[in-house]
């Protein structure tokens, strides 16, 4: 028997091939769509054209599946079913949900089914697949089609961010060095953070969340922070330079941050958070003046406390504290309220552990305070002061009179006298 030509092989080879069944859908290109079908596009949490971010544990959540007729036939009668992953439930518990099209579908248009899902609250964030059965008619043709898809989905997590300060209070009458972080309490990672002062609200005084600001008259250095990618659970930080007029004392400052960022499905998000301060008053206190007076027999270290804030410092406490080489004892003396711009006096009497040492003493002068917030605060003061011996008396002998008693008596009432001129003074400033 002879053998074929080449050439007459091949052509029966090709003759076989069309004879044989299913031969036109082996060489379909995958990248062609049979006539009347319909293709599935995506899937995703939402109404249609919005996408939302679902947690775990989220119920009656929208699930939108897009589908193209991409025949050249319209269709009706439109309606779905989706078979779930365990991830996902029906409102009655059960794995598989209904949903119909809105309307027909015009040949090449995108059509949707929306199917109302609970989230388990075991699962996880992550990718999951599920299939949709769909059913439904061309115009013009009787009979119902079905097709089925199996689509891959993802349960997002959400994005919380909120502004937290890291340290409350800040201080009127000068330069604050104020921390916010930016925290995402969320299950999902955020993108592109980016954070700026609210501009507008200092003209409308309300943001758009409806917080009342009263930033007209503070000056913020930096006004836009980049702040990258959060992830869940984490937060970042940003720093800003914050000068706050008198006038904000005592008030809590709220300070409008809009924050725009790329969700969990990409899309950009804007939300505006209060990063709120309390406005403490200015307490400027120092200690000057620092010196001995002699009275009588014996020595006096006295010297002013004045505070050249805007609030009155409480509870304020005066130690004299000697240093290293000098055998003064240590004292602490009760001064009140040191109020601004009035110096407050103090006097402690020096006395020594063990013999007296005259000359010079180094000595530390500490006064300590609280401010409104109840808060302590020191500041000291360090110098040397003269210790001399007391005095003989000499220049009083032939009068008869023992003068220690009367400059003691005359020094108290002079005390006295000013004690209560404060006392009163405060009570007059407190009735205004």
């Amino acid at each position: 028997m002879r053998a074929l030509p080449a050439a007459a092989l091949l052509a029966c080879l090709a003759a076989a091939a069309a004879a044989a069944p299913g031969a036109d859908a082996q060489q379909l290109s995958p990248f062609e769509s049979k006539f009347g079908a319909v293709k599935f596009l995506d899937a995703y949490f939402g109404q249609p054209g919005s996408k939302l971010e679902v947690r775990p544990g989220d119920s009656n959540v929208p699930l939108t599946v897009a589908i193209a007729n991409v025949g050249a036939q319209d269709i009706t009668g439109i309606r779905g079913q989706l078979s779930m992953p365990l991830a996902l439930s029906a409102p009655d518990g059960s794995r598989s949900a209904s949903a119909d099209a809105e309307d027909n579908a015009v040949a090449g248009q995108t059509f949707y089914l929306t199917f109302f899902v609970d989230v388990s609250p075991h699962t996880r964030v992550g990718d999951y697949r599920a299939t949709v059965s769909l059913d439904y008619s061309r115009i013009r043709e009787s009979g119902a089609r079905n097709e089925a898809f199996d689509f891959e989905f993802r349960i997002t997590g959400d994005s919380v961010i909120n502004a937290v300060p890291r340290e409350p209070f800040i201080t009127s009458l000068r330069e604050n060095t104020a921390v916010i972080d930016i925290a995402n309490t969320g299950t999902a990672a955020v993108s592109g953070v980016r954070v700026s002062v609210q501009e507008e609200a200092a003209d409308q005084q309300v943001t758009a969340s409806g917080s009342m600001t009263n930033i007209e008259n503070v000056v913020i250095s930096e006004s836009s922070w980049d702040l990258g990618n959060i992830a869940s659970g984490s937060s970042k930080s940003l720093v800003a330079t914050v000068y706050v007029p008198s006038s904000l004392r005592d008030e809590v400052l709220s300070v409008p941050l809009e924050i725009s960022y790329l969700n969990a499905h990409g899309d950009a998000q804007s939300v505006v958070r209060m990063a709120d301060f309390y406005v403490r008053g200015l307490i400027d206190a120092r200690i000057y003046d620092v010196r001995v007076n002699e009275l009588g027999t014996r020595s006096m270290i006295v010297g002013d406390v004045i505070n050249e804030g805007n609030e009155d410092a409480l509870f304020g406490f005066v130690t004299l504290i000697p240093k290293e080489g000098s055998n003064i004892v240590g004292r602490t003396q009760f001064i009140d309220e040191i109020e601004v711009e009035s110096p407050v006096p103090f006097s402690i009497p020096v006395e020594f552990a063990g013999a007296p040492r005259y000359g010079e003493h180094d000595i530390r002068i500490e006064v300590r305070y609280k401010d409104s917030t109840r808060e302590e605060i020191v500041i000291d003061h360090e110098t040397a002061v003269m210790i001399a011996p007391p005095s003989t008396g000499d220049e009083f002998e032939g009068e008869g009179v023992d003068i220690l008693p009367l400059m003691i008596g005359a020094a108290a009432a002079v005390g006295a006298t000013v004690f209560v001129r404060r006392r009163r003074s405060r009570r007059a400033a407190r009735v205004q």
